[in-house]
């Protein structure tokens, strides 16, 4: 597993030791920079136009809202940051696959300091990612499909899709800074 505690951003915090696979190599490092806090435009390149995050607080759509979720966490976090990570890969041509990162992330919000085990996936197509997703505590999403009754899905998408239009108003629209 490797460990970032530091401030290293992108590439140095890759663990060199570990051979990442052809989409990784390219990815993980704007993965890191975005959970980092560290990130920048060229960051979100990795994402194509319609992509969508989603976690268990949001549920983004495009570009310009995955970039306001992003944004978000230093404004109401005082740190977050990744921990450690592995990374798996699956690769089923050459510029598209599902890449998942097993990782601890922290968060510190006031005094108290929050510890989570997180799995993220990232579907890729075409080299870009479509569908990014991070599981807190590895559990699925709440959604229509992952539930018994399919209205509380739908409530808990609702409500992640509202929580993402306020964060997304309240961040500029996604505008870079």
């Amino acid at each position: 597993m490797a460990d970032i505690g530091g401030a290293k951003t992108g590439m140095d915090s890759i663990d060199r030791s570990k051979e990442l696979g052809r989409l990784a190599t390219h990815i993980i490092p704007h993965i890191l920079n975005l959970y980092n806090c560290t990130s920048t435009a060229a960051d979100y390149e990795i994402y194509a136009p319609n992509a969508t995050f989603e976690d268990p607080l949001m549920q983004a759509h495009g570009v310009a809202q995955i970039k306001s979720a992003f944004y978000a966490i230093p404004k109401v976090f005082k740190e977050g940051r990744m921990l450690e990570y592995t990374v798996e890969e699956e690769e089923r041509t050459p510029n598209s696959g599902e890449i998942r990162l097993h990782n601890l992330q922290r968060y510190k919000v006031l005094s108290k300091t929050i510890d989570m085990r997180s799995l993220i996936k990232l579907q890729v197509e075409g080299g870009k990612v479509v569908r990014h997703e991070d599981l807190w505590d590895k559990n699925p999403l709440w959604n229509r499909q992952t539930v018994k009754l399919p209205l509380v899905g739908r409530l808990a998408e609702t409500w992640r899709r509202g929580n993402m239009m306020v964060t997304h108003v309240l961040m500029g629209f996604g505008k870079d800074h």
